[in-house]
């Protein structure tokens, strides 16, 4: 399944600077039955954003309306716990397009560029600085530069670059997961197939 192409994305961020949220609290394991990527982002964060009326809790993030955007800024070892790609799914079904944190769990970070959400590390002292100017202006900006793999914090122009694999760049720039990679080589992959003795 293709996504959105990812080139160059500027936007405000939501700010969530806690530590080692794992994947039962981005998406909890009852919300796990569906095979189709899709509502998923209703339940992003369920439990935290909802209490048990389904009444929205006013003081967590998502229910801010001061805070929006497609970037989302999570604390060190964000997406531990469990390998359920549901949680990427979520995250992506919700809008969010990059989670930039100090720390990612590697299996939600792999799960993430699968299905076009960019998870950008960066040091712990640029995400403390991200913090601050969001605290600040919560309309404080991001921009990320996937091509030149750099993001700058655009209210005091300080930035940083970003690690990502060839293969994982490639295909979010293409907007390819791993299926859409193969069939866009489908055909070398027949060239070089009949080529080969039997």
């Amino acid at each position: 399944m293709a996504y959105d192409k990812f080139h160059m994305l500027t936007s405000s961020v939501v700010p969530m600077p806690i530590e080692n949220v794992d994947t039962d609290q981005i998406i909890p394991a009852r919300f796990l039955k569906a095979v189709e990527r899709k509502g998923f982002g209703d339940n992003l964060f369920r439990d935290w954003r909802y209490n048990r009326d389904g009444s929205p809790k006013a003081d967590f993030v998502l229910n801010n309306p001061l805070y929006k955007g497609k970037i989302l800024a999570g604390g060190k070892n964000f997406g531990c716990g469990s390998s359920r790609e549901h949680a990427a799914w979520s995250v992506y079904d919700y809008g969010f397009r990059c989670v930039v944190s100090s720390f990612f769990a590697d299996i939600f970070k792999n799960n993430c560029m699968n299905i076009g959400v960019l998870p950008v590390t960066v040091t712990p002292e640029f995400l403390d600085q991200i913090f601050s100017e969001i605290e600040k202006n919560p309309e404080t900006e991001l921009t990320v530069d996937l091509p030149n793999q750099e993001i700058t914090l655009n209210a005091t122009g300080q930035k940083e670059s970003f690690d990502i694999s060839d293969y994982k760049k490639n295909n979010l720039l293409n907007g390819y997961d791993d299926i859409d990679y193969l069939n866009a080589m489908k055909s070398d992959i027949e060239e070089f197939a009949s080529s080969r003795p039997f």
